[in-house]
């Protein structure tokens, strides 16, 4: 494969940002704005569906590049198909370059990070620790907000540098912008320490105030628990095999890819919590 040596940062670029209302995404397409590039917004709002090929062509044509993020999990058993497949497609339709976001240390991840590097496109893996946001947005958010716990199957030994979400996506918008730079490349990001997630449980409480407590349970416990509140077998299942791996300590260490791509320390968990409780985003019963 040949890489360019182009260097594009203006508005002329055109970038598709998969799950563009989601966690990741939504802070991807207003980095991307930030730097001058021209958004294109895929998700089921906008008639992309992951599972749906036919969805594919219509958002792909005329772009210049896309992130691709994908549901529910970038090592759940069809994700390596499905980005293989949008891979080629795209670098068929002349999209120049490829981000995907992926996992710090999960090994159900690599099949996906091939079928990429496999599909003839420039491509840059950027591979996350466990998200700050986590434990703000979503269902373990939501726990903290509501009951006070947060139960999930991390005990003391995996202990995490976990990674603001804005960090990521300005991560994600250089490798977008910067040529060859980082094609063929997997960057790895994660925050400047180490946390258990009792211990980041116990900072948020600190500063909010609240009773806020943190209970490890394992991974088949979370299992059922998760079949309790309606998420399909086969994604349980596949929940549980991920956890019971990813939370066993292999995760224990610092990433230096905000550094070595942005030039700057990355964010730091407690600049997170303070700004998340001055906006009021563990209140009780709030529901942002």
């Amino acid at each position: 494969m040949t890489h360019r040596t182009d260097t594009n940062t203006g508005g002329d670029m055109t970038v598709v940002v998969t799950g563009a209302s989601g966690r990741t995404g939504r802070r991807v397409a207003e980095a991307a704005r930030a730097a001058g590039l021209t958004v294109r917004a895929a998700s089921r709002a906008t008639g992309f569906d992951w599972r749906s090929r036919s969805t594919w062509a219509d958002v792909l044509r005329g772009a210049d590049a896309a992130y691709l993020a994908y549901p529910t999990d970038v090592g759940a058993p069809d994700a390596a198909g499905a980005v293989g497949e949008l891979a080629r497609e795209a670098a068929g339709l002349g999209v120049r370059r490829l981000v995907l976001l992926s996992a710090r240390g999960e090994d159900q991840a690599r099949p996906t990070e091939e079928a990429l590097a496999g599909a003839g496109v420039d491509w840059t893996v950027v591979r996350a620790a466990w998200f700050a946001q986590n434990f703000s947005e979503g269902p373990l958010g939501e726990e903290l907000r509501q009951r006070g716990e947060l139960v999930f199957p991390a005990g003391d030994v995996a202990r995490e540098p976990f990674v603001d979400l804005r960090d990521v996506a300005d991560v994600v918008v250089a490798a977008l912008v910067s040529g060859d730079r980082y094609a063929g490349r997997v960057l790895e990001v994660s925050g400047p320490r180490l946390l258990t997630f009792a211990e980041a449980v116990a900072e948020i409480a600190e500063v909010t105030g609240r009773a806020l407590t943190y209970r490890a349970v394992p991974p088949r416990e979370y299992g059922e628990d998760l079949a309790g509140f309606g998420v399909p077998e086969e994604e349980a299942a596949f929940l549980v095999e991920l956890f019971g791996t990813l939370l066993d300590g292999r995760n224990a260490h610092l990433s230096d890819g905000v550094q070595q791509v942005l030039g700057r320390a990355p964010r730091d968990f407690g600049d997170f919590v303070r700004e998340g409780a001055t906006a009021g985003t563990w209140r009780a019963g709030d529901p942002s």
